[in-house]
């Protein structure tokens, strides 16, 4: 089969490109390839869906640029095609004193984004937007909302395929071959031609973009997020999200609190190395995953750097008490039995040689080829205007 464009992958930004591609040029051949039985699998259908503000990233940065403008042109198309989302805002809160310093900068950072109504809350009006929570002081951020992202990529791929794009479900990717004037990209069970290949593969990004770029200077170490959620009796004990002040140092936003679009609570995420690119339980376990995390010299670094950290997200796994103890930081009134198991989900981190974790999108580009190899949090927010930025790119080459 011949098409203009192949994608490889179908989460939310794959499909986001996709109907960008169609959206600009609606004659386009388009087929996305999945490897999977249907959409939105891994980190699209096991994240907390909330959409982000923009406030955390640094300012100039493709992560900030594409959030605060993906942010509007997420809320456009969801009310444009009746996708049930709401703004409901959050509250950081610096939990110590010590962390005030780094609040103010988060307040800083999100006014050089273009963030309004950002406002510092003092404890008592942090007690007035979320009564139960602890701190001594906070940020308001009133344009962050909650949504379901798997309705989001169904969306997507209905007005796909109104426009005449394909899907194929089951196709695992074996190959990638760039030629004179078109692309072969080979999967277990045949192979298609394309004048363009777009991969947004997550968890095994890395791995499609060697096919084609053998010295690719990263390699994805994924890392399990774990939740618990709170009881329906207990739910009132938050209003909206509570999130703390980040580690700097760290790339996960720490342990919060989200109230979600059916009105469940969820308390999470830890952030533990997975043993396994898919792996969203504790004994989940591959090989070959495994030896590739290990072997991989800037995993050395991060061990290095960040080891007591890890140890204690390690030990919050597996010890539910210290993981209701970080939450006792922010409301204390919470205990063990107010928490049942809920969800997990595993993120896609980009590290580089020397043991940076990759806190910015990362794209190879070539002539004939588009890799998508770091799309972490907020990709969900920023889908739209990814996939837009993504389709200037290709159409520019096709």
């Amino acid at each position: 089969m011949v098409y203009d464009i192949v994608v490889i992958g179908a989460g939310i930004v794959g499909l986001a490109s996709s109907l960008k591609l169609l959206e600009k040029n609606p004659s386009l051949k388009l087929l996305i390839i999945e490897k999977e039985d249907s959409i939105a699998k891994h980190q699209t259908g096991n994240n907390s869906g909330v959409i982000h503000s923009g406030i955390y990233y640094k300012p100039g940065s493709l992560k900030a640029q594409n959030c605060v403008r993906g942010y509007k042109m997420l809320l456009e198309f969801c009310e444009k095609n009746n996708v049930e989302h709401k703004i409901c805002g959050k509250v950081i809160v610096a939990v110590f004193p010590e962390e005030i310093p780094y609040m103010e900068k988060l307040l800083e950072r999100g006014k050089e984004n273009g963030l309004t109504g950002l406002r510092r809350l003092s404890r008592e009006e942090v007690k007035e937007i979320e009564p139960h929570v602890e701190c001594s002081a906070g940020i308001l951020v009133p344009q962050t909302g909650i949504i379901d992202y798997k309705e989001v990529a169904k969306k997507y791929l209905e007005i796909i395929q109104n426009y005449g794009g394909q899907i194929q479900f089951n196709q695992t990717i074996t190959g990638i071959k760039i030629k004179a004037d078109y692309c072969e990209v080979s999967t277990e069970n045949g192979s298609f031609e394309s004048k363009f290949v777009v991969t947004c593969s997550g968890l095994y990004s890395d791995r499609i973009a060697k096919m084609t770029h053998p010295d690719l200077p990263i390699r994805i170490i994924p890392f399990r997020g774990e939740y618990y959620k709170i009881k329906k009796e207990k739910r009132h004990f938050v209003k909206s999200l509570i999130y703390p002040v980040p580690d700097p140092s760290f790339p996960f936003l720490g342990v919060h609190f989200t109230r979600m679009i059916d009105g469940e609570v969820e308390a999470g995420p830890n952030a533990v190395l997975a043993f396994k690119r898919e792996g969203y339980s504790k004994t989940s376990f591959s090989v070959r995953d495994t030896i590739e995390t290990f072997l991989w010299k800037g995993f050395h670094q991060v061990v290095k750097k960040n080891w007591k950290t890890g140890l204690g997200e390690y030990y919050r796994s597996l010890n539910k008490r210290a993981f209701v103890k970080e939450l006792q930081k922010m409301i204390p009134e919470i205990h063990s039995d107010d928490l049942e198991k809920g969800g997990a989900g595993v993120r896609a981190q980009a590290c580089s040689k020397d043991g940076g974790l990759l806190d910015d999108f990362y794209i190879v580009e070539d002539k004939r080829i588009f890799h998508v190899c770091n799309a972490p949090s907020p990709a969900a927010t920023s889908s739209l205007s990814i996939g837009d930025y993504i389709s200037e790119k290709v159409l520019a080459r096709l």
